[in-house]
């Protein structure tokens, strides 16, 4: 049976982010993701989590200027120091959490950086956050983006994040999964879940074309949660999507999974 958290940057969002915790928790959620904690301390978000009685799944590390275009600096040279002062941040936020998950954006290179650049630097921040993290046990997590919600991304597709955690080599540092991205990029999502998912530590999902519900759009969920339980995948599901109405009132395709009865 697949286990579902709420990302709060989606969902829920009519209300204050320290409110969100309380309503996923009274909509049936069991644990949380968000892309930021929304300015706040590690112990301004791990009362509202910890009064809720939920689990923090995922947490992402600082993303840079956000305002300014940037979506993570991991890619980015002349950076590391402040990439390096980040991962000391996050470990902090995942002890006050107790959360076992970071993923780390990889960016949109800046123009006329050379890829080989961008690559050696991202390779070679990745392998100080993940051994920084193993001494934490926190897993590393890397996700593709598709080119058309975040143009010029550098994680572009499986193939190239699994070249790149081969690179690091380190038996922490894994693929987040979201499955919205990758059938807007790649597609073939059941053969690439059964191929991967040794390498897969977090999934996420969405329904494209707009973003939306599972049960909005052109992927047949149905079929791939079953599949998730059929290859043995037993980690939070992220539900990283926009309801097309509010959050509660579009929670239907979830109660058979035990969410919102």
């Amino acid at each position: 049976m697949p286990r579902f958290a709420a990302n709060l940057s989606f969902l829920f969002t009519e209300r204050d982010f320290a409110d969100r915790f309380a309503a996923a928790a009274a909509a049936g959620f069991k644990a949380v993701e968000y892309m930021f904690p929304d300015g706040l301390s590690p112990a301004e978000v791990a009362g509202p989590l910890k009064a809720a009685g939920l689990e923090q799944a995922l947490i992402n590390m600082p993303a840079g200027d956000w305002g300014k275009g940037e979506r993570g600096i991991a890619c980015l040279p002349g950076r590391e120091a402040e990439f390096h002062a980040d991962v000391g941040q996050i470990i902090e936020y995942a002890g006050a959490l107790g959360c076992r998950r970071v993923h780390a954006l990889a960016g949109v290179a800046p123009e006329g950086v050379d890829p080989d650049r961008a690559h050696a630097t991202y390779v070679d921040n990745l392998a100080h956050a993940a051994k920084a993290f193993a001494a934490e046990g926190i897993m590393l997590l890397i996700e593709p983006i598709n080119q058309r919600d975040i143009p010029g991304f550098f994680l572009r597709d499986t193939a190239q994040a699994l070249r790149v955690i081969a690179e690091v080599g380190a038996a922490n540092l894994k693929l987040q999964f979201d499955i919205y991205h990758a059938q807007v990029t790649e597609g073939d999502l059941a053969t690439t879940l059964r191929r991967h998912i040794d390498a897969i530590g977090h999934v996420q999902v969405a329904n494209p074309p707009g973003r939306n519900e599972p049960s909005a759009g052109e992927i047949n969920y149905s079929y791939l949660f079953g599949l998730l339980d059929e290859i043995g995948y037993d980690g939070w599901i992220g539900c990283e999507y926009r309801p097309l109405a509010g959050t509660a009132e579009g929670l239907a395709w979830a109660r058979e999974y035990g969410i919102g009865r």
